[in-house]
C-alpha cells in the first residue's frame, strides 16, 4: 500500500469503529483497566468487605492481625498491542482473514486507550520483531500506531511468540496492559509468558478460523502450511475427526495455560462479527472484577 492508501484506510477504520470505541470507553474500558495500574502506598487493617486478594500476608504474619495493601491509582496506563503478523495470520475466511481481524481489534483497543488518556504502543512480530512503536499519548501517536498496523509488510513468515514476549521485558519499564493478538500456533513460549504475566496484566485474544478446524471436502485434499510453504496430501475422511479433536484440545490447553498465569482469554472467529463479542468480554471482565 502507498502512504496515501494507508492513511485513507486509517481514516476509514477510525470512522467505522467510532461507535464501538465510544461504547467501550464509556461503559467498559476505563472501568476495567483504570486503577489496575497502581502503585503500593501502604497497608491498613482488614475491614469487612475488603477484597481478600489484597491481604498482605507478610505483614499479617509479622503483626498477628490481618492487613491489606492500599494502593494509589496511577494517573495513566500503558496499553501495549502485541500483534502476530506471521503468514498463518493471512489464512482466513471469505469475509475477513485473521490479519484483517487483528488490525480491526488492535485499532479499536488503541483508539479506546487513547480516548481514555492512556499511552499506547505496538509490537508487530513474526519469527522476529517486525516493528516496535514505543508507548506514547495523543491522537497523532495513535494514528501512527494504526498506520503501522495497516501498512505492515512483514519480512518473516514464522511465529516466535517467546521472542516477542521477551522483547517486552526491557522496553516496558512500567506496569502495562498487554493485549496479545495471535492464533497462538507456536511452541515453547511458557517461560516468556511467565515473565510477562509476573510484571504486567495480559489479555490474550485468540483468532481462529473454522476452515482450519474442518475438512469440508471428501477424499484427498492438498493442504499448504503458510509459514513453511510446504504442501501435503491429507485423506479428509480419515483426518476429519482427528482434526476436530486436536483443535478442541489445543483450545483447552491454551485456556488452561493462560488461566494458571492470571491472564484473560478472548476467542474470536475470522469471518464473524466481532463487536458484540468484544463488548461482552469487557462486561464479563468488569463483573468478575467487582466480585
Amino acid at each position: 500500500m502507498t502512504p496515501d492508501e494507508v492513511m485513507e484506510e486509517v481514516r476509514r477504520i477510525e470512522v467505522t469503529t467510532r461507535h464501538l470505541v465510544r461504547d467501550i470507553v464509556a461503559g467498559e474500558y476505563a472501568s476495567v483497566f483504570r486503577g489496575r495500574g497502581v502503585e503500593l502506598a501502604d497497608v491498613r487493617e482488614y475491614q469487612p468487605g475488603d477484597d481478600v486478594r489484597s491481604i498482605d500476608w507478610k505483614v499479617t504474619a509479622r503483626l498477628g492481625d490481618t492487613y491489606v495493601k492500599r494502593h494509589v491509582e496511577e494517573r495513566e496506563l500503558t496499553a501495549m498491542l502485541v500483534v502476530d503478523v506471521s503468514a498463518s495470520q493471512r489464512f482466513g475466511a471469505e469475509l475477513r482473514a485473521r490479519d484483517d481481524l487483528a488490525t480491526l481489534i488492535a485499532s479499536v483497543l488503541a483508539l479506546a486507550a487513547s480516548r481514555s488518556g492512556d499511552r499506547v504502543g505496538a509490537l508487530l512480530f513474526t519469527d522476529r520483531v517486525e516493528r516496535f512503536v514505543p508507548p506514547r499519548k495523543g491522537r497523532r501517536h495513535v494514528l501512527r500506531v494504526l498506520s503501522e498496523l495497516i501498512g505492515r509488510a512483514p519480512s518473516g513468515r514464522g511465529t516466535d511468540l517467546a521472542g516477542a514476549l521477551d522483547f517486552l521485558d526491557p522496553v516496558l519499564r512500567r506496569r502495562a496492559v498487554v493485549f496479545l493478538i495471535s492464533d497462538f500456533l507456536a511452541d515453547g513460549y511458557e517461560a516468556a509468558l511467565d515473565r510477562v504475566t509476573h510484571r504486567h496484566e495480559l489479555v490474550a485474544i485468540q483468532l481462529r478460523d473454522a476452515r482450519e478446524r474442518e475438512l469440508p471436502a471428501h477424499g484427498l485434499v492438498a493442504l499448504r502450511d503458510p509459514e513453511s510453504d510446504g504442501w501435503r496430501w491429507v485423506d479428509a475422511d480419515a483426518a476429519r475427526d482427528a482434526l476436530r479433536r486436536g483443535a478442541a484440545t489445543f483450545d483447552r490447553e491454551l485456556e488452561t495455560r493462560l488461566r494458571h498465569r492470571g491472564a484473560d482469554l478472548l476467542q474470536l472467529e475470522a469471518g464473524r462479527p466481532y463487536a458484540e463479542a468484544l463488548v461482552a468480554f469487557f462486561r464479563a471482565r468488569e463483573r468478575r472484577r467487582r466480585h
